[in-house]
């Protein structure tokens, strides 16, 4: 190349190709690929190929999608429509086409007047989750690059709104099930550990009692006041990570309202299933959040970074992540009827983030992404009924939403069904087809099998569910 940084049409063509060879080659061998390859991760680190410096002149660009190959290949694979571990984010190929878009135009977002039209594609796309969730017209926010960035600034956000400057005797209410990137953000927006109360949960392990009980919730947040404190925020959790339970978002609506608390959803997971009816319904609440974070990067199948803020008035939003003053560098910019969104979170380096989201929306349709979602609903309810019934395995409770926690039964001690358990998800996982993970839920073990990957469908589900009937009945005995 005459000018290497700077490919001709023709140089850019051919890189172009390269990659989508390459692509289309994963693709193609994902049903089949690993799902999770720890066997040799030291080999892989140590290969001096993978971990060699840049060199003075360049590689051949397919012998570096050799090495990001090799680099792939250990570890865990959400992509595969048999991962029914963690959260799976399964990637869809149509935002990595909007990413590949953006990063070509190359265009800041931080503000409105550097590029108008595509803040104001994004600004469409956050409106409309706004109305998915039922929030009124002042509801406002940002796409993040995750979860956690997003409840940090709720957190913010819910501080400077109802603490102010002297906000070190705030505490704030979520149950031991929320999601550890709440008392993470919590810390980083400057509380000491004792401000975040763990509020207890109703009724037993196996009895689905995981959702917070709004009268301890009650209780608590009068003994902070009669001792000084100042309660000012609750978290609701719209599906825990755990096992998918959605707290009693209508009855902690109703308190915050009678105590003037924050109100704050964390729908990271589960929130995008206000799409569907079913979901929409159990979700019921969610609409009178002061905050929600969702996670597009989960329920709506995009590359994993895509995460969303939505708050209930914009101004709230904007009033704790502004600046006192105007860079001076900036005063020839127009001001336009559209969000700047380095005024409404931490970042003022920004890309185009919304094209990601928007583009799988306007290419593929909404009813696609209910269809999907439906999909996820019917087939935990399936999974739950297969599995149920099976000697030697207990199951919480119904799934509320795409999530079915489990846990081996029967003679032993609780530490003996514990090793029990996780030999269950041993021997699944090893046969190769589909990936489950555990959890630790009031110091048990449980283990989870969460759907909510695009490209899984009834017929890897029902792998997943005949290895576990049949290991967990091997394991239970004559």
């Amino acid at each position: 190349m005459d000018r290497p940084l700077e490919p001709d049409d023709a140089q850019w063509r051919a890189m172009a190709g390269q990659v989508v060879d390459y692509l289309s080659g994963v693709l193609a061998a994902l049903p089949d690929a690993p799902l999770a390859d720890l066997s040799y991760p030291h080999d892989v680190l140590a290969d001096p190929d993978l971990r060699r410096p840049p060199p003075e002149h360049g590689r051949p660009l397919a012998e570096l999608l050799a090495v990001v190959d090799r680099a792939a290949r250990p570890g865990l694979n959400p992509s595969s429509p048999g991962y029914f571990a963690f959260i799976p984010g399964s990637g869809l190929v149509s935002a990595g086409l909007a990413d590949l878009v953006a990063d070509v135009l190359n265009r800041y977002t931080g503000m409105a007047a550097p590029a108008p039209g595509l803040v104001a594609l994004e600004a469409d796309v956050l409106r409309w989750l706004a109305d998915g969730l039922g929030l009124p017209a002042t509801a406002g926010g940002l796409l993040t690059s995750g979860g956690s960035i997003a409840t940090l600034s709720a957190l913010i956000t819910a501080r400077h709104d109802r603490l102010g400057e002297d906000f070190l005797s705030g505490t704030l209410y979520a149950t031991d099930q929320v999601h550890h990137a709440v008392v993470k953000a919590a810390r980083l927006a400057g509380f000491p550990t004792g401000a975040v109360r763990i509020v207890p949960t109703a009724g037993g392990l196996h009895d689905g009692g995981l959702h917070m009980d709004v009268g301890a919730l009650a209780a608590a947040v009068a003994a902070d006041r009669a001792a000084g404190r100042t309660p000012f925020c609750v978290v609701g959790s719209a599906g825990t990570t755990n096992t998918g339970t959605v707290d009693p978002l209508p009855a902690i609506a109703d308190l915050c309202a009678r105590e003037g608390l924050w109100f704050h959803v964390d729908g990271a997971y589960g929130g995008a299933f206000a799409l569907t009816e079913r979901g929409s319904a159990r979700l019921r609440g969610i609409e009178r959040a002061d905050s929600v974070v969702l996670d597009p990067h989960k329920g709506l199948f995009l590359p994993f970074g895509t995460g969303a803020l939505l708050v209930r008035d914009v101004g709230a939003l904007r009033a704790a992540h502004s600046g006192d003053d105007e860079a001076g560098y900036l005063h020839d910019l127009d001001e336009l009827e559209l969000p700047d969104f380095a005024a409404l979170g931490p970042e003022l380096t920004r890309d185009t983030r919304g094209l990601r989201l928007w583009l799988p929306l306007h290419l593929h349709g909404v009813a696609a992404f209910r269809d999907a979602l439906d999909e996820k609903l019917d087939l935990a309810a399936a999974a739950y009924a297969s599995l149920r019934d099976v000697d030697g395995l207990t199951l919480l409770a119904p799934p509320e939403l795409s999530t079915i926690a489990f846990r081996c039964s029967g003679p032993g001690t609780p530490e003996e069904l514990d090793a029990r358990t996780a030999e269950l998800l041993r021997r699944v996982d090893a046969e190769g087809r589909v990936f489950l993970a555990s959890t630790r839920v009031r110091g048990r073990r449980l283990g989870r099998l969460c759907v909510l990957n695009h490209r899984t469908d009834r017929a890897r589900l029902d792998e997943a569910v005949s290895a576990l009937r049949r290991h967990a009945r091997d394991l239970a005995g004559p």
